[in-house]
């Protein structure tokens, strides 16, 4: 599913325009990087948890020359799945939309 598939089902879903649809998607997005970027952590029950996690530096390899390089230090996005992604099967009976 694209993003303007999403947007699309959205706002049919939930009743929106697609303008709408694409400000809601727009604003939640944001609202998980900032809290992100700040170290917090955005849990969804059923759905999953967002959170930061960070990365040492470390050695990689170049894997078209073989030659080691630097991969510097890092923190990263994570999504956890919750209970209902990971069964996908209960998940389908479950959602009200």
């Amino acid at each position: 599913m694209t993003k303007a598939e999403l947007i699309a089902k959205i706002a049919e879903k939930a009743k929106l325009t697609k303008a709408q649809a694409e400000s809601a998607l727009a604003v939640f997005e944001c609202a998980v990087t900032t809290e992100l970027v700040n170290d917090g952590k955005i849990t969804l029950p059923g759905f999953g948890t967002f959170s930061s996690v960070s990365k040492e530096a470390r050695i990689g390899r170049n894997p078209k020359t073989g030659q080691p390089l630097e991969i510097a230090a890092r923190r990263v996005g994570k999504f956890t799945a919750g209970k209902n992604l990971k069964d996908l099967d209960t998940c389908k009976t479950t959602c009200k939309y």
